[in-house]
This record gives C-alpha cells, structure tokens and sequence, in this order.
C-alpha cells in the first residue's frame, strides 16, 4: 500500500506509451481529446494510487477541495470547509451534484465511501490516509458524523491543520449507493465502469490494454464546466509508441516525453512541447541499520561527492532539475538549497570528509531494475568511485517491493533509491511519511524525537505561517542528519498536438481536462 505511493513518480516515468490499438486514427468531430495513460491498476478511488487511474478518477469525480496555482486548496464539491481547532472540521456540501446515474451526491455518499475505504479487510490502497480520523481501525470511523443531507463533521484524533488539503486526494471521493453490493463491498463490476460526479461520465466499459472513453456530463453542477466534449485515454505500454503516434497527429496530449526524445521534442513539437513543476522528488537513503553510515560526516561526503547537475543533463536533458531541498519547490515553505553545504558539489572537499570520517572503501546503490534507473545510478556510481576513490556498483532488484523486503530484512543493500510523489501540497507530506519515526513511507529507518515533535507541532499550528515556520526547523534537522539524499525534483515533460490548447498538467502529472480546449 504505502510503497504503491512511493513508486508513483518511477511508474510516471517509466510506464506511458503504445499499444494494440494505435493502428489507425478516428475522426474526433464532436471534440473528443485524445490523452495517453498508464493502464491504471484500479478505478476505485480509495484503491487508485497509480497515475493513469489517477488521470481517469479526476474525470469521473469532483474532488472536495482542488489547489490554485499556489497550492493552495479552494472549494469544488464543497461549499465550506470550517474549523475552529484543526480537530472537528464540518464540511458543507454544495448543492445541485448527482451522480452520472442520476442519484444526488449527499452525505452518506462521503461516509458510505470513507468507511469502506478505511476498513482495513477492505484491503483498500490508500485506506491509510485515514488514519487521523477517530475511530481508524474499526468498521466505522466514530469520527464521521452526518449532520443533514448537505452537512457532516469529521473528528480527528488530534489537531490537523492539513485536513484541508487531505480532502482534496482520491481517496474522499464519493461512491454512489450503485457502487456496493447487499453485503456493503465495493462490486467488481463498478471498477469497469465506475460511476462518478464528476464532469465528464464512462462512455461504455474499460477497454483493458487499450482504451477508457469519456463523455461530457450534460447536467455536472460543478463551478467549472468542460470545454471538450470527451476524453479517449489511450492506454500504452510503452513510452516511444506514445511519442510517435504524438508527433503522427494520432494523439492530442502526452504529458510525459520519453527522456530519449526529449532532444528532439523542440524540432518535433516546437512550442507544443512544454515544461511544468512537477511534486516528485527523487532520493537516496542511508539504510539506519548499517553501521558503514553512521557517521553524518561520511554521509554528507557521499552527497558532496555527487554533481547532480551533470546527472541531470547528461543522464535526463533536464527532464528533472537538481534537488537541493527536502521538499519540492511546488509547496508553500520550500527554500532553495535547504540541504545547505551538504548538497553543494565540492570533490576535493568531499574526498577529505570522506577519508577523516573512515568510510567504507566500497559502495552499492540499490535500486529496481522495472524503473529505468540503472543509467543514473552507473553515472553516479562513475562521480563517486572517481571524487571518493573507492569502489562503487549498483545493485539491481527486480521491483521496489523486492528491494524493501531486503531493507525490512535487514540485509546488506549499501544505499538505496526512493522516489515520493505528494499526495497533497504541504512540506508536512513529504516530511511527515518520509522522516517521522512511524512515518508511512520511512524505509531508511531515521528516528529523531526532535524531527517528530516540530513536525507534530507544525501540523497543529493555528496558523499556515507557525506550521511552515516548525516544518523548516525540522527540515534543518534533516540537513544536519541527512538520513537520505535529495537528488532530483520531477518535471512534467508536455506535448500536445495542433488540435487542442490550454494544456495544463498538474503537479501530480494530471492534465487538467477543465482547461483543456479542442480547437479544432
């Protein structure tokens, strides 16, 4: 569950492109765009973490809160999010949304939902993001309370400013009553053509391995009402096969360019290829159980040692930028170069570090061969045999599961690659899972109470500016520590064809199909 979030930028960068069905090209009259996904892994919200299903659920469903282009959440299904503490938040629904069968969206639509997704037997991927809810582990969350059709009240375990935010993520969509069987199971039959609130509707069934067709919502009640008629999301296994059938005219929006076209992409495309932020950040980690990196100085070394500008040209052609912070510049409190000393270049300095801190003479960088690392890991493998003098090799495992059950193990795995992309925009999300000792996703194994305490604090904090304010002194903590190294930030790698405009995609790698225009 919780390593499905991690892989989610390696599956962005790893997994788009061409399939059986691209053979030929279907005349689009009624304004149809034509987008390339991931074969998604699920189409139920709460099991929905990949970025294809992602792209298809942000058709389908209208997410209680969305972000600005500040990353900042705003209203949509909702009317008001209130709090007075940060602990009991009532939401109030806005009126006039049904479901694309015609039932009105209420309430119990969200508790319905909520309460399937965080009963664990319920085996739902992203039923965790529950857990600040009083009552997390039961059948029902004792925390939800429906006050009237249009109104209920969330109480948390402790303060959570962030809550806000969380609301925006796939997990609290609705599910229609249709969506559940007599004993209260989401039904096999509703993944194949789930039924949403969103602005566009299934048109047909999931066409595995090849297509997932949408079809404006006549009656969406939404604030923002789509301008094309339907999305066709064409589902490719491969990344090149996407591109070719983009610069063919056989394909309206690729919102990532295969790194070995990137080169090209400007002649092809020229001002139809484009660049985004993206929120995925790219990392390597000192496993905590090995005492060859107890030492910080011998860490900090190993991160001097690194020209991650050289990576990312000569390895990415800048389809990712250099990492020098902890979080990613699309969050309110990101500083540039928070990583400090420790993240700047310097091989003579490093090499000294290196050798007064008695590093090892050997070093491994783990990663899994199903992501497409192994060039960056051999280019950095090449920087820190030559700038440390010692012996370095990478270590392929088939997948990332394979590579934390050695981790879990404790078995010898020397560094290791991790990527997160962020659920929703906040330093606390990417500090939170990745640092705090019960963290979701800290496989390094990093444990310092201080750390827990500021980032505790920041998320209880009454104002944005004291939680930013406790977030960037634990992120110190981190530039102090450096239990894993900031490598590089995500960029979405754009192109579209002649015939659409206003092509926006997401921190989170969505195109954002509200905007999206079909010009001819």
């Amino acid at each position: 569950m919780r390593s499905t979030a991690i892989l989610a930028a390696a599956a962005t960068a790893a997994a788009l492109a061409g399939c059986g069905l691209i053979g030929g090209s279907r005349p689009h009259a009624d304004g149809t765009a034509r987008i390339a996904i991931t074969e998604p892994q699920h189409l139920v919200p709460a099991n929905t973490d990949d970025p294809g299903g992602l792209q298809v659920l942000a058709a389908l469903f209208t997410p209680l809160v969305a972000f600005d282009a500040a990353s900042q959440p705003y209203e949509v299904a909702a009317e008001r999010v209130e709090t007075t503490d940060n602990r009991v938040w009532t939401i109030r629904l806005r009126d006039g949304l049904t479901f694309h069968n015609g039932e009105r969206v209420t309430a119990d639509s969200y508790l319905d939902a909520w309460n399937y997704a965080a009963y664990a037997p319920h085996g739902q991927l992203n039923g965790y993001l529950f857990e600040k809810i009083q009552g997390y582990g039961a059948k029902r969350l004792t925390g939800l309370r429906k006050v009237d059709d249009q109104t209920l009240v969330v109480t948390l375990v402790q303060p959570y400013r962030e809550f806000r935010s969380l609301l925006g993520t796939a997990a609290y969509y609705p599910l229609p009553r249709a969506a559940f069987d007599a004993s209260g199971a989401v039904t096999k039959e509703y993944e194949q053509a789930p039924i949403g609130d969103g602005p566009f509707a299934m048109k047909g069934t999931w066409q595995h391995g090849s297509r997932i067709e949408v079809t404006r919502y006549a009656t969406y009640a939404g604030p923002e009402k789509p301008k094309v008629g339907g999305v066709e999301f064409r589902i490719y296994p491969q990344l090149d096969a996407a591109y070719a059938d983009l610069v063919a005219g056989k394909l309206d929006v690729l919102a990532t360019i295969p790194p070995d076209k990137l080169t090209e992409a400007a002649a092809d495309l020229g001002d139809r290829f484009e660049r985004s932020p993206a929120s995925a950040i790219q990392l390597l980690a000192f496993p905590a159980f090995d005492p060859a990196f107890d030492r910080p100085e011998v860490r900090k070394a190993i991160s001097m040692a690194i020209d991650r500008e050289a990576i990312v040209k000569a390895v990415f052609k800048d389809a990712q930028l250099a990492a020098t912070s902890f979080v990613a510049p699309v969050v309110a409190g990101y500083r540039e170069h928070s990583c400090g000393e420790a993240c700047t270049f310097d091989a003579t300095k490093a090499r000294e570090l290196y050798a007064a801190a008695g590093g090892p003479p050997t070093l491994t960088i783990s990663y899994n061969s199903d992501g497409g690392h192994r060039d960056w890991v051999e280019a950095t493998c090449a920087q820190l045999a030559s700038n440390l003098g010692v012996e370095c090799a990478g270590q392929a495992e088939p997948n990332f599961a394979d590579l934390l059950s050695k981790v879990d193990r404790r078995q010898p795995v020397g560094t290791f690659r991790m990527s997160w992309v962020m659920h929703y925009p906040s330093m606390e999300n990417y500090l939170g899972p990745l640092y705090s000792t019960s963290g979701s996703a800290n496989y390094s194994g990093y444990s310092n109470a201080e750390f827990d305490h500021l980032v505790t604090a920041g998320a209880a904090a009454a104002s944005a500016e004291d939680a930013i304010r406790m977030y960037q002194a634990a992120e110190d903590l981190l530039a102090r520590d450096l239990p894993i190294l900031p490598m590089r930030y995500g960029r979405n790698n754009i192109g579209h064809s002649t015939r659409v405009g206003n092509v926006e995609v997401d921190p989170f790698g969505r195109v954002n199909l509200l905007r999206l225009d079909y010009v001819h």
